[in-house]
């Protein structure tokens, strides 16, 4: 049986439409849908009783997720979590890279001289080949510096915007951190950029964050064959 979402029952002393929603997205977020074997399909009844509610609920979720873009319901066939295609991604990548580099920027505005520093601490562990040889811990790394970036840029309007898209960037950088010498190129990245916001250079964090973001879309273009 392939991967599918990972479910508990749920207790309904709270917002149940809310947290409905919220488990099915977050269910989602947490599974590689490019992953060859993982189940796509969402049944409705399936849901329903698995977290113990009635499919009301379950279908109104849905919905919401539809319009956000994290699923498709396809008449007579269900409703499937939503991969996208090759010119999606790298049009997405670029859009990340607008977003991020701005969220940067603004770090070197507003954040304080330790919530800097926290980000340099995320990597103390990782040094030349222990990367590769820590590879599972630094992709963790990886995204939880990137979420960083956006939370510590003090803009919510930016940091909403990037959310619906963090998504798949998350499983991007996931899946192609493992290629190649990526993960070795992205440590020294992520240090340049780090010296940068330590030194407020606004303009240069500004170019470095959005240029790592476009060199993956370079790579993706490039070699990822798991796309439509």
């Amino acid at each position: 049986m392939g991967k599918t979402l990972d479910l508990k029952p749920v207790d309904g002393s709270f917002s149940l439409k809310e947290h409905i929603y919220d488990v099915l997205k977050t269910s989602i977020m947490n599974l590689d849908i490019y992953e060859p074997d993982t189940n796509l399909r969402m049944d409705e009844r399936t849901l329903a009783d698995r977290l113990g509610i009635s499919r009301t609920p379950i279908r109104e979720a849905i919905m919401r997720l539809e319009q956000e873009g994290f699923v498709e319901i396809a008449p007579r066939r269900g409703v499937f979590i939503k991969r996208k295609s090759l010119d999606e991604i790298l049009e997405l990548i670029t859009v990340w890279a607008a977003l991020e580099s701005m969220a940067a920027r603004l770090v070197t505005l507003h954040a304080s001289d330790e919530e800097i520093a926290s980000l340099r601490e995320m990597f103390a562990t990782f040094e030349g080949s222990r990367v590769r040889a820590k590879i599972d811990e630094y992709s963790e790394t990886n995204i939880k510096f990137h979420q960083a970036i956006l939370r510590l840029s003090r803009c919510e309007l930016l940091e909403k915007m990037a959310e619906n898209l963090f998504i798949h960037m998350r499983w991007l950088r996931m899946r192609t951190i493992q290629e190649g010498d990526r993960a070795n190129r992205s440590i020294i990245d992520h240090l340049h950029i780090i010296e940068a916001l330590e030194a407020r250079e606004t303009e240069t964090v500004e170019r470095l964050v959005r240029q790592h973001t476009l060199d993956l879309g370079a790579h993706v273009e490039r070699n990822v064959q798991w796309l439509d």
